[in-house]
């Protein structure tokens, strides 16, 4: 039977001790980091490609072997983390994350670069996790509602930021390392964290670890079977034109996903520990907003994914003026995350988060409809768009974790952090092969057709986002 046994309470508020900013920037920096490697390679592509004379599946795989890993392992990270420590595993995927960066950064060919990706999504899958763990353990009251809305609004900015800062490193080509810099650039960064980390991250005091709970192996490979037949044909379908094996891939997940879940039921009956405890999905308000969460960044992902597509492809803007494009969005994001709490009408947010974001997706694809370029009402209409990402994600983030337990918090990182995980994919999997089916080569006229109707389908993403806020929680 499972048992949890914490360490006395603190004097004071752990929210208000001295060291917690500090503490709350420092996991944050770290995991806006990891973030940032999801979509940063995206404008870097094209350069890697000519430069190590990669093939096309070896460009996918430098782009999504750390995607397959991080998605894969996020669930184990967080069970590490309860077994082993958050601070020890945040550490851990810190080091391993940051050693990474500089392989990839130094690496001489396909071979060593995708190998070097995985280990990067591996370091990131062991880190993440924690990063929630940390702030339930170590803030309370308006603290915790602080540094969940800071947490949120770096998760989400993190797709964006990583385009901008893509365009703006490949661009610069410092010291004449072309898209190495991408990667080192993570090196200095991951030092410093790592050194001030040891200093003020609280220490994994014996007992505040739950016992009992061993590593649930079989649920374990039952999950990374499911993730992996997910995940693969999600990366790599579009690039190669959705072959056979794809379909009974993700016919494949489905099964495993069932197979998981009857197992991690059953486990829990017979009073074992299972991999992700069921009554965590049974938290007030957390089924919907692994929905929520879900559509917000599949909407996100995808947006991004086809702007990137028509504006460099279609408007042929260099990677620069592409990453630079997305600022509004990633900006607007996260002001919003960190603001949202002081609105009026806090009951109506989310719904009228996804509401706003499915109007701007229709402006920017009609304004962008005849292949000219961005203007002045394409900027606003992109930062609408973040604006209403924003109310979506952050209040139905924060409204779930709100009653989230302590001993329930590596379990609940890991659920939620798997799903913007996912839904991250099926964005750019979904919108990326709607839009690439379109006949884009004949021309920004034609790329622009192309995203008015990826632009009409955002917004029905967005609506039945809305939607999900209407129906009412069944328990």
């Amino acid at each position: 039977m499972t048992t949890t046994t914490t360490s006395p309470a603190p004097s004071k508020d752990p929210g208000t001790g001295k060291r917690s900013p500090l503490l709350l920037g420092v996991v944050l920096a770290a995991q806006f980091m990891a973030l940032l490697d999801t979509f940063i390679v995206n404008v870097a592509a094209p350069t890697i490609r000519s430069e190590l004379d990669a093939s096309g599946s070896a460009l996918q795989l430098v782009i999504a072997g750390y995607t397959i890993a991080y998605a894969v392992l996020l669930i184990t990270g967080a069970r590490l983390g309860d077994l082993l420590g958050h601070r020890r595993m945040y550490l851990a995927g810190l080091l391993v994350f940051t050693v990474s960066s500089l392989g990839c950064g130094l690496a001489t060919g396909t071979g060593p670069l995708i190998a070097f990706r995985l280990a990067q999504g591996a370091g990131a899958a062991l880190l993440i996790p924690q990063v929630l763990s940390l702030i339930q353990r170590n803030f309370a009251g308006d603290a915790r509602a602080r540094a969940l809305g800071a947490y949120s609004a770096v998760l989400a900015t993190g797709a964006a930021a990583g385009q901008v800062a893509g365009g703006v490193l490949v661009s610069a080509d410092l010291f004449g390392a072309s898209w190495r810099p991408v990667f080192l650039v993570n090196v200095p960064i991951g030092l410093v964290l790592l050194v001030v980390g040891a200093r003020v991250l609280p220490r994994d005091r014996r007992g505040t670890t739950q016992r009992g709970r061993g590593p649930d192996l079989p649920g374990l490979v039952l999950l990374a079977a499911a993730v992996s037949l997910l995940t693969l044909p999600l990366v790599l379908g579009q690039e190669q034109d959705w072959p056979l094996w794809t379909w009974f891939s993700l016919a494949a997940a489905v099964v495993f996903f069932a197979g998981f879940r009857s197992y991690e039921s059953r486990l829990a009956r017979r009073g074992g520990a299972p991999l992700v405890a069921p009554h965590v999905l049974g938290i007030p308000g957390m089924g919907r907003a692994v929905a929520r969460i879900a559509l917000v960044m599949a909407v996100n992902a995808g947006f991004l994914f086809v702007m990137t597509l028509h504006v460099q492809g279609g408007l042929g803007y260099s990677a620069l003026r592409a990453g630079l494009s997305f600022a509004p969005v990633a900006v607007v994001f996260g002001v919003v995350g960190l603001t949202w709490r002081r609105w009026p009408g806090q009951n109506l947010l989310v719904t009228g988060g996804f509401l706003l974001s499915a109007l701007s997706a229709v402006a920017v694809g009609g304004l962008l409809r005849d292949g000219g370029d961005l203007g002045p009402w394409a900027y606003l209409s992109f930062a609408v768009f973040g604006a209403g990402l924003a109310l979506g994600f952050s209040p139905a983030l924060t409204g779930a974790l709100a009653t989230v337990r302590k001993e329930d918090a590596a379990d609940a990182s890991g659920l939620l952090a798997t799903v913007s995980q996912l839904g991250q994919l099926i964005g750019v999997a979904t919108f990326g092969t709607l839009f690439l089916s379109r006949p884009i080569a004949l021309g920004a006229r034609a790329s622009g057709d192309a995203l008015w109707v990826c632009a009409l389908t955002l917004a029905a993403a967005s609506v039945l986002g809305a939607s999900v806020g209407l129906l009412r929680r069944r328990r």
